[in-house]
């Protein structure tokens, strides 16, 4: 099988990972700070904090501020189920927003319908990595008190109308888990212009403690004082096991070194999908993908006969999926329904196609050959 994804691994990775095991410290410590800086230049945003997952950034994004349980958050219908997850952790009620039939990204003017004074934040997301119109959320937010969370899971390190991606709105939120544009195995990072929400929630990752142990270890190692109270800490809050740590940080490291390299090996496997597709007249790209300017973790297509065409396709030898089908049809969120009649039609025509650093052109090609069969096929 063609794989649908596959991380972008080698020696420097694996050299960063020694490191670490030679220093003998693999949890929570020096690596991470270092990942932390790295990432905050790569922003330009110094006030960030690494954690296990962008599950864990949402979820602490929203705790920061410490809403009024009940009170709304409007999201997405189309995203991954951790952006409305982290809205029920903390007591809140998810209201879903129906998604632009282009671009499906969050649609504005639904957001405008959808918002009522017992809404307190929105967090778009940057699905497949096409910026959402966050220009337009963030004046729309401002003129109702909203908090703005960017959801940034997808984008890589993306730009939009000359600022990164996640340092649009109030907080943003990246992922690095292991399929995503850039991989610490799992993991995630939260960053903000306001240095006061990652100090108010440093204790947060680290079960409620306001010193980690590599920050105390530190500070015995450097006193030399004989202080019998280094240990120290106090508990303040109730706090998560949700830090990073220098295993991770020390793969982040190394992939920070070839993210330029895998964001344009990336787009340019996108140009020539694209470029295939031209003749196509019933598998359409998933969004209006422009690789001069964005970066895309996610490469699909819409086809009205979805269901056949994985199945012709994995007859090939080709690996597919579907990302992802509206929250709302879940279990879960079915009580918050109100209404996202495009996503609940949209989403039966997507499939994901394979899309990874080191896939080859002869397979792209081979995917592209099948996709005009299947065309040939059913059209004919």
């Amino acid at each position: 099988m063609i794989r649908l994804f596959k991380p972008y691994l080698g020696t420097e990775e694996l050299q960063n990972i020694q490191d670490a095991f030679q220093r003998g410290w693999i949890g929570l410590g020096p690596k991470v700070t270092e990942f932390e800086e790295k990432w905050g230049k790569l922003i330009n945003c110094p006030n960030t904090m690494a954690l296990n997952s962008a599950t864990a950034a949402l979820h602490l994004a929203v705790t920061n501020y410490n809403f009024p349980r009940g009170k709304k958050i409007l999201v997405p219908a189309i995203t991954f189920v951790a952006t409305a997850s982290t809205v029920l952790y903390n007591q809140l009620e998810p209201i879903f927003v129906d998604v632009d039939p282009v671009t499906l990204q969050m649609d504005v003017k639904d957001l405008e319908r959808k918002y009522t004074p017992d809404c307190v934040a929105v967090i778009p997301v940057h699905f497949t990595g096409y910026p959402s119109e966050i220009d337009a959320i963030v004046d729309f937010a401002g003129l109702h008190d909203l908090k703005v969370i960017e959801d940034c899971a997808h984008t890589g390190v993306g730009i939009y109308k000359g600022k990164r991606l996640g340092t649009w709105g109030d907080i943003g939120c990246y992922s690095f888990e292991e399929k995503k544009c850039m991989t610490t195995g799992d993991g995630g990072m939260i960053c903000s212009k306001d240095p006061g929400v990652v100090t108010n929630l440093r204790p947060y990752r680290w079960v409620g403690i306001d010193k980690d142990t590599w920050r105390r270890a530190k500070k015995s190692q450097e006193s030399m004082n004989l202080d019998a109270m280094h240990w120290h800490y106090e508990i303040s809050v109730l706090g998560y096991k949700y830090n990073m740590n220098d295993l991770a940080a020390s793969i982040g490291l190394a992939q920070l070194t070839k993210l330029d390299y895998m964001n344009q090996a990336r787009g340019s496997h996108i140009d020539r999908y694209l470029e295939g597709m031209k003749d196509l007249k019933h598998i359409k790209p998933l969004v209006p993908y422009d690789t001069k300017r964005d970066i895309y973790h996610i490469f699909g297509v819409r086809c009205e006969k979805r269901d056949e065409l994985i199945i012709f396709l994995t007859s090939k030898g080709i690996s597919t999926g579907v990302h992802y089908y509206p929250l709302t049809l879940q279990p879960l969120f079915k009580k918050y329904n109100v209404g996202c009649e495009t996503a609940n039609s949209l989403w039966r025509t997507f499939i994901t196609l394979p899309m990874f650093v080191e896939l080859q052109d002869g397979e792209i090609d081979y995917i592209l050959e099948a996709l005009h069969e299947f065309e040939k096929v059913n059209w004919s």
